[in-house]
C-alpha cells in the first residue's frame, strides 16, 4: 500500500517538473548551428545588405535546416547593388509585409543546396551552362564564364566554411516567379480605382435581374444618358460636387469649362451669360462634372444684346436662369459646319436639349442656321467660339425658349433695368472675385 502511495506521488512530482525541463526550441534562434558555419559567417559579414534582407524575410530557421541536411553555396550581391542600384519601386515591393514570399523567393534564389567551389566551377563547354535547383526550387545557370545566370562573379570563395561557400556576385538576381508578381502589382497600381457597384435591380416587367451596361472603353460616350449624370435641379439640390477629372482620369472638365468661360470674355458681347454661369447659378460646376465623366455640350450662347431684351417675369422666378440655360445646351457635340450641314441636308433638325422634354428646332435661313420659330428664333451670329471636342459654344442673336413658353411670353419691359439691378451692390462685387477666381483678372463693363 505505502510503496502505491510512494508510486503516485512521485509520478505527479515528475509530471509536474516535465513542462518546466523540457527544453523550448525558439523559432529563429541559432543555438544548434554551429560557430563556424557559413549561415553566421553570412550573417557576420561584409554582405550587410543581404544579411539584413534574410533576417527580414524570417528565413533563418529555414537556412538552419537546409545547413544542417547538406552543404550550401551562397551567391552574395554587393551591398551597393541592394543599396543604390536596385530599383526603388521594387525595393518597396519587397518589403511589404504582403510581399513576404515573394522576399523570400528572390533571396533562396541565390542559394543552391550543394557546394560548389571555384575549383568544381563547370568547365565552358560550348557555352552550354549548367542548371542547379536552388532552394526556392526554380533553375539557375552556372555558365563556364564564371557567371552565374546574368551577373558575374567578383569574389569567388569569398567565404569559405565546412557546410557551405559564399561567392560575391556583381548584381542581384530576379527570378521570373518574382518579377511576374512584381508586373502584375505594378499594373494593379496604374489602373484607376474601380467605382462601386450597386446592388441588382429586378426589372418590374419581367421580374427579371437587368443586365448591367456593356463596360465603355476609355473615351466613348458613356453609357447612361446624359439626363441621369445631371443633378437632381437647383431646388432640390446643391451645387454637386466636382467630377472625377485630373492626371488620372480620362477628362478634366472643370479646366474646360474655364477655358471657354475666359473664352467668351476675351470674346467680348458675352458677358451676361458667363456672368449667369458663374454666380447666378451652379451650371458651371455641373458642366464641368459632366464633361469629367465623358460626356459633351454644345452650348448656344445669346449675347449680351439679346440677354438684355428678356423681361422682368423671366429673370425673377425661383430657377429661371437655370432653366433658360437648360435650353440651351444640346448634349452633343456641333460644330457651325456640321449644324449647317445638317439643315441643309435635312431641312429642319431637332436637337435635344438638357431643358426635358423639350427639343430646340434648327433649319437653313439665309446662308446660316435659325433655331427656333417666329418671334423666339435666334440666328447663328458667331459660330465657333470654342471647340475643343468636348464643349462647342456658338454665339446666337436672341434668347430661345420653348414654343409653348414662347406664344405665352409677357412683353414686360426690356430686362436690363432687371439685370442691372440683379448686378448691383453686393452682387456685383461677388461677382467679379468668382470671375477673377475662374483663371485671371477679367472684369465685366458694368464692373468699371
Amino acid at each position: 500500500m505505502d510503496c502505491q502511495i510512494y508510486g503516485v506521488l512521485f509520478l505527479l512530482t515528475l509530471a509536474s517538473a516535465l513542462p518546466e525541463n523540457l527544453p523550448v526550441k525558439p523559432s529563429n534562434s541559432t543555438a544548434q548551428i554551429n560557430s563556424n558555419s557559413v549561415l553566421v559567417a553570412l550573417l557576420d559579414s561584409h554582405y550587410t545588405e543581404l544579411s539584413e534582407l534574410v533576417e527580414k524575410a524570417l528565413l533563418l530557421q529555414t537556412l538552419e535546416e537546409a545547413v544542417a541536411k547538406h552543404n550550401i553555396t551562397i551567391f552574395a550581391p554587393r551591398n551597393e547593388a541592394l543599396e543604390r542600384e536596385l530599383d526603388p519601386e521594387f525595393k518597396r515591393f519587397l518589403l511589404e509585409p504582403g510581399n513576404l514570399k515573394s522576399l523570400q523567393n528572390l533571396l533562396l534564389f541565390h542559394m543552391i543546396p550543394a557546394r560548389i567551389d571555384s575549383n568544381h566551377w563547370p568547365a565552358n563547354n560550348n557555352n552550354k551552362p549548367l542548371h542547379h535547383t536552388t532552394l526556392c526550387r526554380e533553375k539557375i545557370p552556372l555558365n563556364g564564364d564564371k557567371t552565374v545566370s546574368t551577373a558575374k562573379l567578383i569574389k569567388s570563395d569569398d567565404i569559405v566554411r565546412p557546410d557551405g561557400v559564399i561567392h560575391g556576385i556583381e548584381r542581384l538576381l530576379i527570378p521570373k516567379s518574382v518579377q511576374q508578381d512584381f508586373n502584375a502589382r505594378r499594373s494593379l497600381r496604374a489602373t484607376s480605382a474601380v467605382l462601386p457597384e450597386g446592388a441588382p435591380e429586378v426589372d418590374p416587367r419581367t421580374h427579371r435581374l437587368k443586365k448591367p451596361a456593356p463596360p465603355v472603353p476609355a473615351g466613348g460616350p458613356p453609357a447612361l444618358p446624359i439626363y441621369d449624370a445631371m443633378a437632381p435641379g437647383p431646388s432640390l439640390a446643391p451645387a454637386p460636387a466636382p467630377g472625377p477629372g485630373g492626371p488620372h482620369h480620362h477628362f478634366d472638365g472643370e479646366s474646360q469649362v474655364k477655358d471657354f468661360i475666359q473664352t467668351l470674355l476675351h470674346y467680348g458681347g458675352y458677358n451676361e451669360l458667363a456672368d449667369i454661369l458663374v454666380n447666378l447659378t451652379s451650371l458651371a460646376t455641373e458642366m464641368g462634372r459632366l464633361v469629367s465623366e465623358g460626356y459633351v455640350l454644345t452650348v448656344l450662347a445669346p449675347n449680351d444684346e439679346a440677354m438684355a431684351k428678356l423681361a422682368t417675369d423671366q429673370l425673377s422666378e425661383p430657377g429661371a436662369p437655370e432653366q433658360i440655360m437648360y435650353y440651351h445646351l444640346i448634349p452633343e457635340y456641333q460644330t457651325e459646319e456640321s449644324m449647317y450641314n445638317s439643315v441643309r441636308r435635312f431641312g429642319k433638325v431637332n436637337y435635344d436639349t438638357l431643358r426635358l422634354p423639350h427639343k430646340v428646332s434648327a433649319e437653313e435661313a439665309d446662308g446660316s442656321v435659325k433655331f427656333g420659330r417666329g418671334e423666339g428664333s435666334a440666328y447663328l451670329f458667331d459660330p465657333d467660339i470654342y471647340t475643343d471636342g468636348r464643349i462647342s459654344v456658338q454665339g446666337i442673336d436672341g434668347v430661345l425658349f420653348p414654343a409653348e413658353e414662347s406664344t405665352a411670353a409677357p412683353k414686360a419691359a426690356p430686362a436690363a433695368k432687371i439685370v442691372s439691378k440683379l448686378r448691383r451692390g453686393k452682387l456685383l462685387e461677388v461677382t467679379c472675385k468668382m470671375l477673377g477666381a475662374v483663371g485671371q483678372d477679367y472684369h465685366f463693363s458694368s464692373c468699371h
